[in-house]
């Protein structure tokens, strides 16, 4: 199946069906009255969340959506049928933009969400209605409310506990299709990976799930590569991996240069916890490694982990580290949630 994050749709609500006049006329019925009944009212446009979609793919073969317009009313005190709604199918992940593509609408991230996007007209009224002591037969009807039309954007975020972030060839594939039942491309040239992929990775007995993008390249803010189109997919996750590659010959620029990006594109995303991981290390001897290791620490900061995703070597412990990260990440998302809620007795 086709990955595709971004769609444009056309949706319009059903009009209102218009009120009738009519008056009751039967045999020896001398003062029948108004009869008229209302219109029905119009479908609405609904966006909902489903389990098991990844992409927006259905969009890209239908961006119209038009609901049904309501039936007008009848006599005898009939009401007209009201249209049916129209529901949008959306994965989880979901972020619903107004034309403009900045202005947030909704952000679905729970399955079975359902959000109005565009109401129905209400059914208009027949002279049943405006019937009075003072105008027994009175002649007018509403009309039916007019629809609603509008454009919308979805764009589709992936939910992930973890991203994988890098330059092209550090081996984000090879990690996901060594730890996990994903089966990304693997090559050795640059930008291998096209769109995300997701992947359930299992430790301890425990598991979580993977987002690997494409890779980033100096200057991807201003659309170089394949830009950081792909970067809101990692935008939900509770950590980062960054992987470095360690036979290249530039390890620190390669560090710098992905930091350098995750802060152009602005957000959270350069705030997030990261686990910083030399990869590759099935290349390079002990004196290598432990000379690396301590050159990429010195320039990040922070603890560097060593890891080779082709024979294995260091990726239980690099697992274990994203785990705990995920771990903290989610109590301190509840302890925020129980001091967002009052007390009630």
């Amino acid at each position: 199946m086709k990955f595709l994050d971004l769609a444009k749709v056309y949706i319009r609500s059903g009009a209102g069906g218009a009120g009738c006049v009519s008056f009751r006329r039967e045999k020896y019925i001398e003062f029948g009255g108004p009869d008229g009944g209302d219109g029905g009212n119009g479908g609405s446009v609904w966006a909902e969340t489903v389990e098991g979609l990844n992409t927006l793919i259905d969009f890209r073969y239908q961006q119209h959506f038009f609901a049904e317009n309501g039936r007008p009313g009848m006599g005898s005190q009939r009401t007209g049928r009201s249209g049916e709604d129209i529901v949008l199918r959306v994965p989880v992940g979901t972020e619903i933009l107004e034309e403009d593509g900045e202005t947030l609408i909704a952000d679905m991230t729970v399955p079975g969400e359902r959000v109005l996007l565009a109401r129905g007209g209400n059914g208009g009224w027949g002279n049943l209605h405006f019937k009075s002591a003072t105008n027994q037969a009175p002649r007018r009807a509403n009309p039916g409310q007019e629809a609603v039309e509008r454009t919308i954007r979805l764009r589709l975020k992936l939910i992930a506990d973890v991203g994988l972030v890098g330059l092209p060839n550090a081996g984000k594939s090879t990690f996901l299709a060594a730890t996990s039942n994903a089966r990304p491309k693997v090559a050795d040239y640059p930008f291998t990976t096209l769109h995300p992929n997701l992947g359930v990775v299992g430790v301890d007995g425990r598991e979580f799930v993977v987002a690997d993008i494409p890779g980033l390249i100096e200057g991807a803010h201003e659309g170089r590569g394949l830009g950081d189109t792909f970067l809101g997919h990692v935008e939900r996750c509770s950590v980062l991996l960054h992987l470095i590659d360690g036979t290249s010959g530039t390890l620190i620029e390669d560090y710098q240069t992905i930091i350098g990006e995750l802060e152009a594109y602005g957000g959270v995303l350069a705030q997030k916890p990261r686990v910083t991981v030399l990869n590759k290390i099935d290349a390079l001897d002990d004196e290598e490694r432990t000379f690396l290791r301590e050159e990429l620490e010195a320039a990040a900061g922070t603890p560097v982990m060593l890891m080779s995703g082709v024979s294995g070597e260091g990726v239980p412990e690099v697992l274990r580290a994203l785990r705990a990260c995920i771990d903290q990440h989610r109590a301190s998302q509840a302890a925020e949630s129980n001091e967002a809620e009052p007390w009630r007795p």
